[in-house]
């Protein structure tokens, strides 16, 4: 980089303002701009140490298993299973548990004597629902393999969260139950959120015993990862004693790895980890029956459940160990990868830049670029695990072609100008309005939906953070109208979705700071746009 030669500065720069000190200031910046780089990929995927709850020689009691390849769902037409995932997932899960849960009879004719190949037993479920002609269905099978089976089926679960979805009612279900329970040998039960099990009492003397889900994360009151545990606690208490003699097993319990944060329950690798080994070791110790969700990601899920529907696994879609259970857990794995991704974005910024301006120009230069690889980057993980279809990917390269321009447009800002940089600042120049039209579009869009349309949604606050900083710092001229409608839905919904999250929620507080400094820059280019 050339900073002391007469020659080749730009028309208005003195060599004072082009001497020695700036080269340092340049260096001392891309230093510094590399160490925010480094410490920040490193700090989200710090690899954490907690007490193992499984090994070769202690298995767990019992996992949900759904045979879901990561490219299949339930509604897939033709439904079909492939038997060779089937085989090769029962052989990785004997290696921890001792026996899996399934929701449904379709397809899984051959679970049966793959759990006997393998040494796992079953806990074997029908999918009950509306449609009275695919339940009879289910429960004739339920019964059927109940009963050709018994060396490996332990007990029989006649439904899952029916009541909780509103399909049937009470009643109705208790007849189901009953009528298996008088032509299976094992026991059977029923399995929902330990709320309906409330609400509907007329089932509990229907079973042999309550099977109940307690999910921390989706309660109504969401608890946080340091209060989960005791809330478990205190809810099987509570069934305990009201229920008793009859055994309670917990049938569903788990975190999920990634996902949108609820008020204080955040989703994250080690908050899954944590809660999962800290379960384990507490449901031991006090002799209960538990059942884990789920063995392995279900990317199917997110279609319905956003996000976090898609990663409540002990292993991923892959079918690769999260870490969950034990040894080391990292809640971004592919953080080397993301730094490589961030070290090109710094060069590329740097270079684009080239000879800067000023000593302002030199200090800043590196640590925008540092600041685009990390939000750039933060933003492109979020998207690896939020979308699904091809039109929210859609979405993703635009956000990301947008942050690209503008990451360009200021690099070329505090560049000489000279040459084709010169030239490509002046088309980015004559176009930035519509960067911050598209900047403020995209985060109005995202504004109204957290407000009117949370719960499966994710906070895309890495995806704007960049053009609003830079565009605060630097406003530009913009059409008028368009952009103050923009500023008046970002500005608006800014309490409404604090108010929707929650107060406690640091996600929906850090969506809040950037659609601040959206308004902001908004505004300010506005103001460049009236005084022109």
């Amino acid at each position: 980089m050339q900073v002391t030669c007469p020659a080749l500065l730009p028309d208005g720069l003195t060599m004072s303002a082009i001497s020695r000190f700036p080269f340092f200031a340049y260096l001392f910046a891309c230093l510094l701009g590399l160490f925010a780089l480094c410490g920040f990929w490193y700090g989200l995927g710090k690899p954490v140490i907690l007490p193992d709850v499984a090994s070769a020689t202690h298995k767990l009691q019992c996992a949900s298993y759904t045979p879901f390849d990561k490219d299949q769902s339930p509604f897939d037409v033709p439904f079909k299973l492939r038997p060779e995932r089937m085989d090769a997932d029962l052989a990785l899960l004997a290696t921890r548990f001792e026996c899996i849960r399934t929701y449904s009879m379709t397809g899984l004719e051959a679970l049966p004597d793959l759990a006997r190949k393998h040494g796992l037993k079953l806990m074997i479920g029908a999918w009950v629902n509306s449609n009275p002609v695919d339940t009879a269905k289910e429960v004739d099978l339920l019964i059927a393999s109940a009963n050709a089976n018994a060396d490996v089926v332990t007990s029989v679960i006649v439904g899952n969260e029916v009541l909780l979805r509103k399909e049937i009612t009470g009643p109705q279900l208790a007849v189901l139950i009953n009528k298996v329970k008088s032509n299976v040998k094992q026991p059977v039960t029923y399995a929902d959120v330990w709320e309906f099990w409330l609400k509907h009492p007329e089932i509990a003397p229907a079973v042999d015993f309550l099977t109940i889900h307690l999910l921390p994360y989706w309660e109504d009151d969401p608890s946080n990862i340091d209060a989960a545990l005791q809330h478990v606690a205190e809810v099987r208490q509570v069934f305990g004693n009201k229920f008793a003699p009859k055994d309670v097993m917990i049938g569903e319990t788990g975190w999920p790895s990634e996902g949108r944060q609820r008020e204080t329950a955040l989703p994250s690798r080690v908050n899954e980890a944590k809660f999962i080994r800290g379960f384990v070791a507490m449901a031991e110790q006090q002799g209960w029956h538990y059942n884990l969700i789920e063995a392995f990601d279900q990317p199917w899920k997110r279609a319905s459940e956003g996000a976090v529907g898609g990663y409540w696994g002990l292993f991923d879609a892959d079918r690769q160990d999260k870490g969950v259970l034990a040894g080391p857990v990292s809640n971004v794995p592919y953080w080397a990868q993301w730094l490589v991704v961030g070290g090109l974005i710094f060069l590329g910024t740097l270079v684009l830049g080239g000879r800067v301006r000023s000593t302002r120009a030199a200090l800043v230069l590196p640590l925008m670029g540092a600041l685009a690889a990390c939000s750039i980057g933060a933003w492109g993980d979020l998207a690896r695990v939020t979308t699904r279809f091809a039109s929210e990917w859609l979405w993703v390269a635009l956000l990301t072609a947008l942050n690209l321009l503008v990451l360009a447009h200021a690099a070329l800002t505090l560049s000489a100008r000279t040459g084709w940089r010169g030239r490509a600042f002046n088309v980015l120049e004559r176009r930035a309005g519509w960067l911050v039209a598209g900047a403020g579009f995209a985060g109005a869009v995202m504004m109204l939906e957290l407000v009117f349309d949370a719960r499966y949604r994710s906070f895309p606050s890495m995806a704007f953070i960049l053009p609003a900083l830079i565009y605060l710092c630097r406003p530009v001229s913009v059409p008028r109208r368009e952009i103050a409608v923009l500023t008046f839905i970002i500005g608006a919904g800014i309490a409404p979705q604090l108010f929707v999250e929650g107060l406690q929620n640091q996600q929906a507080w850090a969506w809040a700071l950037v659609s601040g400094l959206m308004v902001a820059a908004l505004w300010r280019c506005l103001r460049v746009r009236q005084q022109g």
